[in-house]
């Protein structure tokens, strides 16, 4: 089996799920594309741009089937995840190219939906199910020796954002048993990964209802401000229990989180406490805007106001100081104006982000948008606030990177640099790339002989320069977390 992963981290841990099924099922994994006797591709629906990538590489892999017809050597193809289940109908007919269709929810399902297309018929399972969360299966860490690692603890989303295809795709929000994530988490701790980030659509309406005994907790309470579509839930662990469960299992180990919603904060205080009292959670949130605009982010249903989200962002500000903050920002959704659009780019300078993930609107279908909006903003507008956006953001991201100039901060390596062998890449306690030579340097621990920094090493960088998406410096020494932590 040859496996394509596309789209985000989610996919990523999909594939590496798709996989542990497989591998039990008796299949070896090949990195060679005409090697494979099986070809599978975990897609993503997020955005026009991505389902037109699977459509490219669909057509190159329709020669490649066709050579293997001839040479009588079949070749199945499958199409795996969030655009197998919004264009099931669709991915079959066309050009009948497409062996297996599988939704998110249907991985268990995989050796059978291959072993019906090895008779020559097509088979599809994009069932959606209100319980499935893999929780017995244990992921199969695509790239080994890795130092950094993604575990899922929820899928799904409940929250009907307007413009958003995930509750479609994903279906609805369930939480994966903490014992099973706190289970693996110790499996990667004990392969030596050094950081591990916690991935669900909203992470911190996680909950939790596998034990008994938590089953009539209070439902949360949102603060000023912020509302939902949906009742909140009572019962169950909630994720400030996960993450401070997570945190204790290796002080070595970082802990980061995404992606969560700022309505499910407030009442969290807890979770921002957490992140400011152990030194191993990383002080880095991934705060979604999506917009500046009140008007705007009522059209996309996303529960708060402009004033709301930045009262959140200085609560977050003060709880936890000099923390990193990205974000996500739609550009020229449905019925924005010059006004709106003007009201993200002072809210982009008045947040002053760290990392951001910025895009131009494109409708998807099912989604409460399609049926009820209209995407009145042309295309050529889109394109010109999105790089509006883009160029402010990256001003006021080089300004807050800039102030960190001077200061050593604490990097976990990860490996070469892409653009040189002689330096050496890794990221901060604030996920910002930090680039530094690959020099001897001393070991904190009091090691007499110089060492060299390898991947999964903490070392301590003094910043000499910084831009918009990375900081350079150079080495002072190979540190621990803990020691780093100690002495702050």
């Amino acid at each position: 089996v040859y496996l394509e992963t596309y789209g985000c981290q989610m996919n990523v841990n999909d594939t590496e799920i798709a996989w542990a099924i497989l591998q039990k099922n008796g299949y070896t994994r090949t990195k060679a594309l005409d090697d494979a006797d099986v070809i599978l591709l975990v897609t993503c629906s997020v955005r026009e741009k991505a389902e037109q990538a699977i459509w490219n590489r669909l057509r190159h892999l329709k020669a490649l089937k066709t050579r293997r017809q001839q040479a009588r050597l079949p070749l199945r193809i499958g199409i795996l995840g969030c655009m197998a289940e919004r264009l099931k109908e669709e991915i079959l007919h066309r050009e009948k190219l497409v062996d297996i269709v599988a939704g998110p929810d249907a991985y268990r399902d995989l050796p059978r939906l291959l072993a019906v297309a090895e008779s020559g018929q097509q088979a599809a399972n994009v069932l959606l199910s209100l319980d499935e969360t893999y929780a017995d299966i244990l992921p199969v860490q695509t790239s080994a020796g890795g130092t950094t690692a993604f575990v899922s603890i929820m899928r799904g989303c409940d929250n009907m954002c307007s413009y958003c295809i995930v509750p479609f795709t994903r279906g609805r929000e369930r939480s994966r048993p903490i014992a099973s994530i706190l289970q693996e988490v110790r499996m990667l701790s004990d392969q030596g990964v050094k950081e591990v980030t916690l991935l669900g659509q909203n992470v911190n309406s996680f909950r939790d209802t596998s034990e008994v005994q938590f089953q009539s907790a209070a439902a949360p309470v949102l603060s000023r401000g912020f509302s939902t579509v949906y009742k909140a839930k009572p019962g169950g662990l909630r994720f400030s229990h996960l993450l401070d469960q997570v945190s204790r299992i290796d002080p070595e180990m970082r802990i980061r989180f995404t992606s969560p919603h700022p309505k499910d904060f407030p009442d969290e205080a807890s979770v921002l406490q957490l992140i400011q009292e152990r030194h191993n959670i990383c002080k880095q949130l991934h705060l979604p805007a999506q917009s500046g605009s009140t008007r705007v982010l009522e059209a996309m249903r996303r529960g708060y106001t402009r004033e709301a989200y930045l009262e959140l962002v200085h609560h977050v500000r003060e709880s936890i100081p000099g923390v990193s903050l990205s974000s996500d920002f739609i550009a020229g959704f449905c019925g924005e104006t010059e006004e709106d659009h003007q009201q993200t780019v002072s809210l982009l300078q008045e947040v002053r982000y760290n990392v951001g993930f910025l895009f131009a609107y494109s409708m998807r279908q099912k989604t409460r948008a399609y049926h009820r909006l209209q995407d009145d903003v042309p295309a050529d507008i889109k394109q010109r606030r999105l790089e509006e956006l883009i160029t402010v953001f990256r001003e006021e991201a080089a300004r807050a990177n800039e102030a960190m100039v001077g200061q050593s901060q604490l990097v976990l390596v990860e490996g070469p640099s892409r653009r040189s062998p002689s330096e050496l890449c890794g990221r901060n306690d604030g996920n910002i790339k930090v680039i530094f030579p690959d020099t001897e340097t001393e070991d904190a621990a009091g090691c007499k002989a110089p060492v060299r920094a390898q991947p999964g090493d903490y070392v301590l960088v003094k910043v000499t320069s910084a831009s918009s998406q990375t900081l350079k410096g150079v080495l002072l020494c190979r540190t621990t977390l803990s020691c780093s932590a100690a002495s702050h």
